[in-house]
């Protein structure tokens, strides 16, 4: 009987029948269609042309353009004469494309407050000359850029979004000084500028998480400030915030290294801070935040609590709605729920899970409550509730129990 045997050469397909009779026979593969050999070529080799008109039809009189790549073709080119095409533009919105230069910006009279380039290729911030001065809002996160310094170019900003970029360093920030808002997320930076910082008077909202600061610092003029992410950082400790007292309402300090010790810049008052994130820390015990009673939403998942008693100064946080304890030791003991809400009897909110009227809504009712022998509807699998359930059930024996000997 006949046997075959195939081997792979580069370029071409050797075929040999293992006999005396037949010699190797050499079949050349068909050619590649051209359209596979242009891929992700540049314009020179090839690279597809595709400019926003070709996405989606609009008018010369829109003063909105917004085209996503998510839900067609994806534009690889902004043309250089995209403001031509669409002269009273207000608002351009390019996002999630295959766009590598920022051009067809240039115009003598820029009407653009909005421009969003979010998710796209664009490895330098250039060509705003014409519009920059116009600008109220710029968003190129998700894109490959590495100096800022162009923001410059934009006085008039109030929003800036550059995160998940390659930045190092912050420049071309000092001279905005109607800032209200900046992202810069996911980048490279090291340190909080305070020269480029300083001179921000109106900024509201720092987003810096996922960066490589080991120290907060350089906001100490920053008087209107509101909320400040620092998260997935390199801090050990939490430091001069003093500038941001009595403004400062959202603090997020998750996924960094900071201990008890290092929480000593928390220790003035706070009246209006309501949402405090140290999740993702060092922290045994909640002693340095106890005096921090406008808090309403506490995170502390994934620190280094290991019983209650570390976390008895909550008691004193009489606004606190919403604590996170999880994947700390005290989350696996049994009556894990139940003992948190006695430390802290104004939470409405454990972990994910909220408390119900018939959970531990009232933990001071819970022995004088009638059980009748039914457990409660609506307990899904999830690990709080079966919580629930086993403490429903050990109250239903305490209860039947107790008829018993009343009845005996």
């Amino acid at each position: 009987s006949e046997s075959a045997h195939q081997q792979q050469a580069i370029g071409t397909y050797t075929y040999q029948k293992m006999n005396t009779s037949s010699d190797a026979q050499t079949v050349q593969p068909p050619p590649l269609p051209v359209e596979w050999t242009q891929i992700n070529k540049d314009e020179s080799c090839g690279r597809p042309y595709r400019i926003p008109s070709d996405a989606m039809e609009y008018s010369q009189d829109e003063t909105e353009v917004c085209i996503v790549g998510t839900a067609g073709k994806k534009i690889t080119y902004m043309g250089r004469d995209l403001l031509k095409t669409c002269p009273k533009v207000e608002r351009l919105i390019l996002r999630s494309h295959l766009i590598i230069k920022m051009e067809g910006l240039d115009t003598d009279d820029s009407k653009m407050e909005l421009l969003e380039l979010y998710d796209n290729q664009i490895e330098a911030l250039e060509n705003l000359d014409d519009v920059g001065p116009n600008l109220r809002v710029l968003d190129m996160s998700y894109n490959m850029i590495r100096d800022m310094m162009p923001v410059s170019l934009c006085p008039n900003l109030v929003e800036l979004y550059l995160a998940n970029n390659k930045i190092k360093t912050m420049t071309g920030l000092s001279s905005l000084v109607k800032l209200k808002k900046i992202d810069l997320g996911a980048n490279r930076i090291r340190v909080m500028e305070e020269s480029e910082l300083s001179g921000l008077p109106d900024l509201e909202e720092l987003w810096l998480g996922k960066n490589k600061i080991e120290r907060i610092g350089g906001i100490s003029k920053l008087s209107k400030l509101r909320r400040l992410d620092v998260q997935a950082n390199r801090l050990t400790s939490v430091d001069n915030l003093e500038g941001q007292n009595l403004t400062l309402e959202e603090l997020y300090l998750s996924h960094n290294a900071i201990t008890v010790e290092g929480l000593g810049g928390l220790s003035l008052e706070f009246p209006n801070l309501s949402t405090l994130d140290i999740s993702r820390n060092r922290l045994t015990n909640t002693i340095p935040i106890s005096h921090l009673t406008s808090i309403e939403d506490l995170w502390l998942s994934g620190n280094e609590i290991k019983d209650f008693e570390s976390i008895e100064s909550l008691s004193n946080l009489g606004n606190l709605g919403c604590v996170y304890l999880e994947y700390n030791s005290i989350g696996d003991d049994f009556e894990y729920r139940k003992k948190v809400k006695q430390i802290m009897p104004s939470l409405n909110q454990i972990d994910a899970v909220p408390i119900r009227p018939s959970g531990f809504g009232d933990v001071s009712s819970i022995a004088s409550r009638k059980v009748t022998g039914v457990l409660k509807p609506g307990i899904s699998s999830s690990v709080e509730q079966l919580r629930d359930l086993q403490a429903q059930a050990i109250d239903l024996a305490r209860s039947q129990e107790a008829e018993k000997k009343q009845a005996d």
